[in-house]
């Protein structure tokens, strides 16, 4: 029996995109030892800033320019925001690690009501979620920054627009007991957090406290992610609950595989599927299949949104996201969503 796909993070319930008109940005946004700090973090904003509104077609975070000026002060090197060649094609890219970790911002194709661009980690098998929104993570970076006591090049890079987010010492008058809890009450969610505390609560024993946090997890904290459901499959698989824990892979499949924040593999053998639902999709994504799907009903514009979707997904899995951007790209041209298939399509 094949299992079967839901793609309502794509299409049920969402706004459609507003259409921007788009200029090229191609300036490469580097750090350069030739120019100055500050004029370099207001180049490298104004083209991030820029890029998001005219080619991502949606308006910049409010405090993008302090975020990009965060990340250079941790020693991060900002990259070209249309730098998208060989990634996941939603992501606007800001910075790149000693290390080679690549933090972007999400452009969702149609995004829920309010959502805004949440802050990722680009990763071969997809993306990992490091915040909702960019406030939130410049307020996490400042706290982090403030215990370990690296805090002046950063709060030299935030200037003013810190003492919008953290008072210094802040998290040394609350007493709490560790850095996790006070993130948690007083920044914001954080999946990394969330996972970590969960885990503790596992090597100790306590199971109980294990799945209350896990399920507290998929509380739609995070829409349109699949990871809450794949962290929490894992627990329950830990903690011998064999049956809920396929139950749970299963429904984090339903969301887009590249927010699974692990492979498709480890989620199929958890949700106990082979290769079948790969397959199904292979199927859905043929000329034969769309035609089924049209037979049933379906409005021609939603068959066009899922054959993206499941494009994306294949990708994912296959790693081949620039075989198939043009394709995806089309797709949601096809659907009336221009400014969206500019956006995907673009690559320097």
């Amino acid at each position: 029996m094949r299992p079967t796909v839901s793609r309502v993070a794509f299409a049920s319930g969402l706004l459609a995109p507003r259409a921007v008109g788009a200029s090229l940005v191609t300036t490469r946004c580097t750090s350069s030892s030739a120019a100055s700090p500050s004029i370099a973090a207001a180049s490298a904003t104004y083209d991030h800033a820029s890029f998001v509104k005219e080619i991502a077609a949606t308006d910049p975070p409010e405090h993008l320019h302090s975020l990009l000026n965060l990340l250079q002060a941790r020693g991060e090197m900002l990259v070209s925001p249309g730098a998208k060649r060989g990634l996941i094609p939603l992501v606007v890219p800001l910075s790149e690690s000693p290390a080679g970790n690549l933090t972007s911002l999400l452009r969702w194709p149609t995004a829920p009501s309010g959502m805004e661009m949440p802050v990722v980690e680009v990763r071969n098998h997809g993306l990992w979620l490091m915040a909702k929104n960019v406030n939130q993570y410049i307020h996490r970076m400042l706290v982090e920054a403030d215990i370990s006591g690296y805090g002046d090049d950063v709060w030299s890079a935030v200037g003013d627009a810190g003492e919008n987010f953290y008072t210094k010492g802040d998290f040394k008058e609350s007493q709490m007991a560790d850095v996790d809890a006070y993130l948690l009450k007083k920044v914001g969610l954080f999946p990394d957090v969330i996972e970590r505390k969960t885990s503790l609560h596992l090597e100790k024993g306590d199971h109980v406290s294990a799945l209350i946090t896990g399920e507290f997890y998929t509380r739609d904290h995070f829409p349109g992610f699949g990871r809450p459901f794949m962290f929490n499959s894992e627990v329950l698989r830990r903690v011998g609950r064999t049956t809920e824990a396929k139950d749970s892979a299963r429904v984090a499949l339903k969301s887009p595989w590249w927010t699974l924040g692990c492979r498709y593999e480890e989620a199929a053998e958890l949700a106990g599927w082979e290769d079948e639902q790969i397959e199904f999709i292979r199927e859905k994504v043929t000329e034969e299949g769309k035609r089924e799907d049209l037979k049933k009903g379906k409005a021609p514009e939603q068959v066009v949104l899922d054959e993206a979707a499941f494009l994306m997904d294949l990708a994912s899995v296959d790693g081949n996201w620039d075989d198939v951007v043009d394709r995806i790209a089309e797709c949601y041209r096809g659907a009336g969503l221009g400014a969206i298939a500019k956006f995907i399509a673009y690559r320097e």
